[in-house]
């Protein structure tokens, strides 16, 4: 008799649907346990079996808890603009729309092939306007706010403090423009022309992999001012229960240091350049300096016109390099000298100024002192251009000279002039002595720096949320008020870029080219979009009153699913571990700000499931050709044998390799499941009666659910799968079942395979669903035995079976094992001439 998940499992999707047994009860009493996966990008591709690994595991944990008692929030959407779309609809013609309601369909079919429990009727997609609305109104909530660094937080832009000498509008405007958390820039970004769109960072890799050229271009950007929250970021840190690895990511990316800014006077100019360093005790051993080659004084540096045109090739060159590619440590340095030259203030000697692809425009100022003798790859790109070298510190106390570059903390040597002398001091002691003097000439001043920048916000794409505001032919602007949201998009049939910069937006006449019914104005929107992560951001809010017309979130939905600490647990990829969490910390935090949450960080408890790898041990994807197509290996072996594999696999956080043979396995282990309640004839098994366990069987059963309620909320998974084969073994071969423990068991395994147990419970006589029935208890004292079964063995044979106490001696376990019937018959007249005991496992007697 096997398991027949063909019918089973689709008559009771089925029937869920229709009963609405997952449908959240926003008025309930019982406690709350919100549980989220990550926003999925409905591709065209559907999902492959790497998908349903994490929401395989949040859905145990939200039927888990709502067999515990809770009210549970676990929710399901689509996080739907982006690039992959844009792109499909150029190639094919199909408006960007309908092809991602035909994805998320496919999506939506194949989540509940597997019998997840999401409420369905609190689905989002951010492409939706009613969605997007929200989404640009939290938008202007940034634009309209600046950042008091005495409150630390978030104002509105009307409470900014004018400078008295700014009298006229437009003066005050460009004021209040400075200071916004939402503003224009020029800056350097990833311009891919065949696309016609700035690629965040993370995307240039992938692009690149497809043939496209991505080059580094000042453009026209909205960026986010999150730089304003980098120590909120940084100390926040601490109150989340997340992955260490992933704190301490966020930790590096938001990159707090230490140290003092520096200024080297340029010989005959008033201009200077400005470093930051986080070791200004070396200041004396600085003998050139490096700008990045986008740094704004690099032209007017540049003295010749030969130099000019080798600097311009080498810029070229570097534009075409991705940060990681300039920054890579192994890489060959490669640098071009501008001809110019620049004064050290402690040494008061002239150093000439290079330009170098491994120093970055948007990281510190654009602009290094090298300090070969203690920093690598300053040594590597001195060594390379025969450039000076000195050591300014040396180890402390008697110990030799290390070679360089010495980058350890030690004793400041030639590091004086007229003024201060740091030598002899240590490095700690050096840094303050340098600093005060720096800061007393008027040369440069403590400061503390992020390696963290601001959010570049725009795109150059059609498919985004709009920017809500518009711009007049006088050079002022305005942003939409409430009751003109949402600015939804145009109907376009051309997708393709402008090829001026600007998105597709910028064809379309009747965006660029309107008067302005409020002021009367001729004006023109916004040619930009957001980024895909702009409603990514904010999601996890709206599941909480997806319908609500009148705000994101109500003030008691909000309250009452995100309490003080946020999401209760959140489960997805470690390939978000910065950007997003990063992004979606930023913009909560604004929201707390002014109130609009209660909790300081968005999510309480982060894991991250691991990779599920194809046959080849590459991750799992259709362009590699190793994916597993759900909807096959779902009719193959059904959904509820698919989602015990995956949790089998391994533990969740590591990489496993798929197996097509361990399915196979576990459809098997299902069979069995299902035979311990139906026999063959169809009907409930006739072993199945109300009897007493026995000790043995009640130290499992026992055993089974409090393993399976710790392992879930520990979300060790693999090893609840494996007692349920221990259970399943222990009372399969019993030829009389007890009947109550076969129905605790079964409710351990519901939340891990939803069908079978829906239908066994159904089957076992029970109207209401198992899966809101209560979760059983456990004895405690039943998880251990009085007496045990130990084995009995004559020569290493085993020749039957005895029952003694779990604190029997040696000399006991023997005794009893002698006067076995069966033992007796076999040692006979036999001498004995060894006994060899285990204590509560065997007796095995030596004869001959």
């Amino acid at each position: 008799m096997h398991y027949p998940f063909e019918t089973v499992e689709r008559r009771w999707q089925e029937r869920w649907a229709e009963q609405g047994l997952y449908k959240v009860d926003p008025n309930s009493t019982k406690p709350k346990y919100y549980v989220l996966d990550m926003f999925p990008y409905p591709s065209g591709a559907g999902l492959h079996m790497g998908h349903p690994e994490g929401y395989t595991a949040t859905d145990i944990v939200s039927r888990f808890k709502r067999m515990s008692g809770f009210n549970v929030l676990h929710p399901m959407g689509f996080d739907a603009f982006g690039l992959p779309t844009e792109r499909y609809s150029m190639t094919t013609g199909i408006h960007p729309a309908v092809a991602t309601a035909q994805n998320v369909e496919t999506y939506t079919r194949q989540l509940n092939m597997f019998g997840f429990d999401y409420d369905w009727t609190r689905v989002v997609n951010t492409t939706k306007p009613e969605y997007y609305k929200w989404t640009q109104w939290m938008f202007l909530k940034i634009y309209n706010s600046w950042y008091d660094d005495a409150a630390q937080r978030a104002r509105p832009i009307h409470e900014l403090p004018i400078p008295s000498m700014l009298t006229t509008e437009v003066e005050i405007e460009a004021y209040k423009d400075q200071h916004r958390l939402a503003f224009i820039a020029h800056s350097p970004v990833n311009w891919c022309e065949a696309l016609g769109t700035v690629l965040a960072n993370e995307e240039v890799d992938e692009w690149k992999e497809k043939g496209y050229t991505v080059e580094r271009r000042q453009m026209r950007q909205w960026m986010l001012r999150i730089t304003a929250y980098a120590d909120r970021l940084l100390t926040d840190l601490e109150t989340v229960d997340w992955p260490s690895s992933t704190k301490d990511m966020q930790r590096h990316w938001i990159g707090k240091s230490q140290g003092a800014v520096i200024h080297f006077a340029l010989p005959n100019s008033t201009n200077t350049i400005e470093v930051f360093t986080t070791r200004p005790d070396t200041l004396f051993g600085a003998t050139y300096m490096v700008l990045a080659p986008e740094h704004p004084l690099v032209d007017t540096l540049t003295t010749t016109d030969a130099f000019k045109h080798t600097v311009q090739e080498y810029i070229q060159a570097a534009s075409l390099k991705s940060d990681l590619e300039r920054t890579e440590l192994n890489k060959e340095k490669t640098g071009v000298f501008i001809g110019s030259y620049a004064v050290n203030p402690a040494t008061g000697e002239q150093v000439q100024v290079w330009i170098a692809d491994y120093v970055l425009a948007h990281y510190g100022t654009g602009a290094i002192m090298a300090v070969p003798g203690h920093d690598a790859r300053d040594f590597d790109f001195a060594t390379e251009y025969s450039l000076p070298i000195v050591r300014v510190v040396t180890h402390e106390g008697s110990e030799p000279e290390s070679p360089l570059p010495q980058v350890q903390y030690g004793v400041s040597v030639n590091s004086e002039n007229s003024e201060i002398s740091l030598n002899g001091l240590s490095t700690k002691d050096a840094q303050e002595n340098i600093i005060t003097w720096i800061s007393g000439k008027g040369l440069g001043s403590r400061k503390i720096q992020f390696r963290l920048r601001d959010w570049l916000f725009s795109r150059q794409r059609y498919w985004g949320e709009p920017i809500p505001i518009m711009f007049f032919e006088d050079g002022t602007k305005r942003c939409l008020d409430e009751d003109e949201l949402p600015l939804v998009l145009p109907e376009v049939s051309e997708y393709k870029p402008a090829g001026t910069g600007e998105s597709p937006l910028a064809t379309v006449d009747s965006w660029v080219n309107f008067v302005d019914t409020k002021t009367g104005k001729q004006a023109r929107f916004e040619t930009n979009t957001m980024p895909q992560w702009a409603g990514s951001c904010w999601y996890y809010l709206r599941y909480c009153d997806p319908h609500n017309n009148e705000i994101f979130c109500s003030e008691n939905a909000e309250e009452y699913w995100m309490g003080r600490q946020g999401v209760d647990l959140y489960v997805g990829g470690g390939e978000h571990a910065v950007l997003h969490l990063l992004y979606a910390r930023f913009w909560h935090k604004v929201l707390f700000d002014y109130g609009l949450v209660k909790s300081s960080e968005p999510f309480h408890k982060l894991f991250h499931q691991g990779l599920i790898l194809g046959t080849d041990g590459r991750k799992m994807s259709k362009s590699l050709g190793n994916s597993v197509n759900p909807d096959i290996a779902v009719a193959e072996f059904g959904a509820d044998a698919l989602r015990l594999y995956e949790m089998f696999m391994g533990p969740l956080e590591a990489s496993k390799p798929w197996n097509t043979n361990g399915v196979e396995g576990i459809s098997r282990f299902l069979d069995r499941v299902w035979r311990l309640v139906v026999g063959e004839d169809g009907e409930v098994s006739a072993a199945l009666q109300n009897i007493e366990c026995t000790p043995e069987q009640d130290r499992v059963l026992h055993y089974t659910i409090k393993k399976t309620a710790e392992d879930i909320e520990a979300l060790s998974l693999n090893t609840s799968v494996a007692q349920f084969m221990i259970f399943v073994n222990e009372f399969t071969t019993a030829a009389v079942r007890p009947r109550l423990a076969v129905e605790a068991f079964l409710q351990c395994l519901a939340p891990f395979a939803p069908h079978i147990t829906a239908e066994l419970w159904n089957r076992l006589g029970y109207t209401e669903s198992i899966h809101v029935s209560a979760f059983p208890s456990y004895d405690e004292a039943k998880l251990t035995l009085d007496n045990v079964e130990i084995v009995v063995q004559v020569n290493s044979k085993i020749r039957g079976k005895v029952l003694v106490s779990t604190t029997a001696t040696n000399e006991e376990m023997e005794s009893e094992a002698r006067a076995d019937a069966s033992v007796i018959k076999h040692i006979g007249e036999q001498q004995v001439r060894k006994v060899i005991v285990v204590p509560g496992k065997l007796v095995n007697f030596i004869v001959g």
